[in-house]
């Protein structure tokens, strides 16, 4: 199975460093020096990452055959994928793979079906589930642990707690003003 564990930004430098957006929670053994990346698109990779060190808080990754600014540059928003058995699990109790989350039922604590997840959104803040009504709409809920309540994978569904409005059109509106 393949997973999307990064994306490739700007060149740094000279000699062919490019900086990433990691999009794993184990970046120490998905872009570890030595690991083959499958790329989309295609005809970008496959890429062997030749060394990697974070600067300025950003990861900076550095592929064999990449050696200079342009070269670097001709990368940029590519995206690396690594090979992961399908059994293979996160190493955190609360972590999930986007392929074990894909499809689940999603429900309020009460019971009542709000729809499937059908794709995750990952955002520098937060992960969003994108869920499909049955009615054919979406909605975004946040991949919190203040709204996702349960992820239940023998059950295949989650559990949210969603604040009014997030789900429904029974938004509260706080006023400042007094109504006299």
């Amino acid at each position: 199975m393949q997973l999307v564990v990064a994306r490739i930004g700007r060149a740094h430098g000279i000699k062919g460093e490019v900086t990433v957006e990691v999009r794993t929670d184990e970046p120490e053994l998905r872009l570890a020096p030595g690991c083959v990346l499958a790329t989309d698109p295609a005809s970008a990779g496959p890429l062997t990452i030749e060394t990697g060190r974070v600067h300025s808080g950003r990861l900076l990754l550095r592929f064999e055959g990449v050696g200079d600014r342009t070269a670097a540059e001709a990368l940029r928003n590519t995206l690396l994928i690594a090979e992961v058995d399908p059994e293979e699990l996160p190493e955190g109790d609360d972590e999930y793979y986007d392929h074990q989350l894909i499809d689940l039922d999603v429900v309020t604590a009460d019971g009542t079906e709000v729809g499937r997840i059908t794709e995750i959104s990952h955002l520098p803040t937060q992960d969003l589930f994108i869920v499909e009504r049955p009615d054919g709409s979406e909605v975004m809920v946040p991949f919190v642990e203040e709204i996702v309540a349960e992820i239940d994978l023998e059950e295949q569904k989650a559990v949210i707690t969603p604040p009014p409005g997030l789900i429904d059109d029974r938004a509260e509106i706080a006023s400042g003003r007094d109504e006299s």
